[in-house]
């Protein structure tokens, strides 16, 4: 068996592992191990020592832990008294450290911007955020669109930052232009520049070698050079931003959020920005809390009284934005679309049966397959007459295609109104086939759509996602526009020319929802203002569960971020006539599922 010793070097902050060396190949074992944990720059090696950053040792000990609990014949290890003692103290050292701190004075917060070159006149709400964070080694704002988060998030970075020290933002691509706007808007036009981290590894490492001061990534873009990000965080002079941040709330079984908690140790100072933080339920916090402070032991059950300290919102109500109004039109099913809605039902009861017993994380994607079905037959029927053949045979099928349903029925009627009164309306729907098929309806209305076959570009090009929404907002003979909220719930504002939004259905995905929601309802609205959204759904079907759950999604977000002007208040309105989600689905919503398909009344 070989003796390993683990001793903490206080001078250097580094930890040194060494050997009886009375196995050698056990210590050429162990040396290949962490030689894939860690950066190559970071371990320096001999015959009897291993050195490399405590920072290093702190991300990676529960593999170390896994690597010795599985060679216990091989090696026996023993701590210094002072390595065991850093252990023991890291999981609360660095919060309670952030904890004691003092916060800044406003003067203070001013006097460091002025002497940097900050130009952009902050917020009240900005500045009351800044000295609630700014002197905090990591911290996060939740504030609604609209509010500054961008302007906030430099400012925390020249408060805090040496002219050596740089910042690296990790944000979805459609948020650079803004970044690169707002360095603009608080520095000076072109006295700094982004530099985007993008093509293959080798490109990187050479924008990475020329030493850029201030650094865009996407989320995707890192974890496939995760090492070349960890080379350059371990000269320990990078700021690391995270704009968009509730796309790391999988944790460690999504690759991109994997990669971001990989790095947590490594970045001087970091920042989470997101309006809504916590789409699904407090679990979603838990990754983006471990990545500002990643010793400390956190869970979902306790998750939200530790961001409490460390966290600022701006509120709408905070912005003087005026309220918006939410109703629930309900239509009706013809006799037809209610009674294959029953048999479709009853073949999901069928299928759900192993779930009743089960809702392991493969479970739920297979519920939220088979409940995408159900939400696309009450959006639009027509969406399943080629693939219901247990429902109905073919001759059934053809009498479906014959009509849109009387949710797409109600919503063209009502586009059409509102644009007689002179107001453009977004129309939203979570299937590719509605998109297009509602902006042929109302193409007399100059309808344009934008799903996630639009690609991205110049807003000089018509055919662009950038082009389109361009042309609702300057031409006045576009009043419809038809969107996907998976590809266009972020980075656009409709607010100035559209106060209306209609769904025509909804996900069980809150983010999706409540950022879409936030085109029409953000800074900037007119005091008089009228925004309103309207839900669209069929009576007695699955838009009820999904209503459900996304109002106790927006509630309990509103809760844990203190915000009232968030929580959701519905009214339901009577409409008298005859007439990427599955992978979002929570344990919660799951239950609610199941207990609605095999409820008593369920084919009431």
């Amino acid at each position: 068996m070989m003796d390993i010793r683990i001793e903490y070097l206080n001078r250097t902050e580094q930890i040194c592992i060494t050997s009886d060396l009375s196995n050698d190949h056990a210590w050429r074992e162990l040396y290949r191990f962490l030689w894939d944990c860690l950066p190559i720059p970071a371990m320096s090696y001999t015959d009897q020592r291993i050195v490399f950053p405590w920072r290093y040792f702190l991300s990676i000990k529960t593999f170390i832990g896994q690597f010795f609990a599985a060679r216990r014949d091989l090696y026996k290890v023993v701590f210094s008294d002072l390595a065991k003692a850093m252990l023991k103290n890291a999981n609360d050292n660095s919060y309670s450290m952030a904890l004691s701190l003092a916060p800044r004075s406003e003067s203070e917060i001013s006097k460091k911007l002025l002497s940097v070159g900050f130009v952009r006149p902050l917020t009240d709400n900005q500045k009351r955020n800044l000295i609630k964070i700014s002197q905090l080694p990591s911290a996060a704002t939740f504030s609604v669109p609209g509010a500054g988060k961008t302007t906030e998030a430099l400012a925390f970075f020249f408060i805090n930052a040496s002219e050596s020290d740089r910042l690296l933002v990790v944000a979805p691509k459609n948020a650079f232009g803004a970044w690169e706007e707002q360095l603009d808007a608080c520095l000076g036009k072109h006295l700094y520049q982004f530099v985007r981290l993008q093509g293959g590894e080798a490109s990187i490492q050479s924008a990475l070698q020329a030493g850029p001061r201030f650094m865009l990534i996407t989320y995707d873009q890192l974890h496939r050079v995760k090492d070349a990000i960890a080379g350059m965080l371990s000269a320990g002079n990078v700021f690391m931003f995270l704009d968009e941040s509730h796309r790391i709330k999988g944790g460690k079984s999504i690759k991109r959020a994997d990669a971001i908690l990989e790095l947590a140790h490594l970045p001087k100072r970091k920042l989470i920005m997101s309006g809504t933080p916590m789409p699904q339920s407090p679990k979603d916090l838990v990754p983006q809390f471990l990545y500002l402070y990643p010793t400390k032991d956190v869970t979902e059950l306790n998750v939200i009284n530790l961001i409490q300290p460390i966290y600022v919102r701006t509120t709408k109500e905070q912005l003087g934005i005026p309220k918006l109004t939410h109703n629930v039109v309900s239509v009706p099913m013809p006799r037809i679309q209610r009674e294959i809605y029953k048999t479709l039902k009853s073949e999901v009861r069928r299928q759900l049966i192993p779930s009743l017993t089960d809702i392991s994380r493969l479970e739920l994607r297979r519920i939220g397959k088979c409940i995408i079905k159900v939400m696309e037959f009450v959006s639009n029927p027509s969406l399943l007459a080629d693939d219901m053949s247990f429902a109905f045979d073919r001759r059934v099928g053809n009498l479906l295609l014959q009509t849109d349903g009387p949710k797409i029925d109600y919503v063209c009627r009502r586009a059409r109104e509102l644009a007689a009164q002179n107001k453009k309306v977004i129309i939203w729907t979570s299937f590719v086939r509605n998109v297009e098929l509602i902006a042929l309806r109302l193409s007399d209305l100059g309808a344009e759509y934008i799903h996630g076959g639009i690609d991205a570009g110049e807003d000089t090009d018509s055919d662009t996602r950038e082009g389109k929404i361009k042309r609702f907002h300057d031409d006045p003979s576009c009043m419809v526009l038809v969107a996907n909220p998976a590809a266009c719930s972020e980075g656009i504002s409709l607010h100035m020319v559209c106060q209306n939004a209609i769904y025509l259905d909804r996900s069980f995905n809150a983010a999706h929802y409540m950022q879409s929601e936030d085109r029409i309802h953000r800074l900037g609205l007119p005091i008089d203002a009228h925004p309103c959204v309207e839900f669209v759904e069929c009576e007695n079907s699955i838009d009820q569960v999904v209503r459900e759950r996304l109002a106790l999604k927006v509630n309990t977000m509103a809760r844990a971020l203190n915000d009232a002007s968030l929580t959701v208040s519905i009214d339901e309105v009577a409409f008298d006539e005859e007439a990427d989600d599955e992978d979002c689905l929570t344990t919660g919503d799951a239950q609610t599922i199941i207990n609605y398909f095999f409820s008593e009344d369920s084919d009431d």
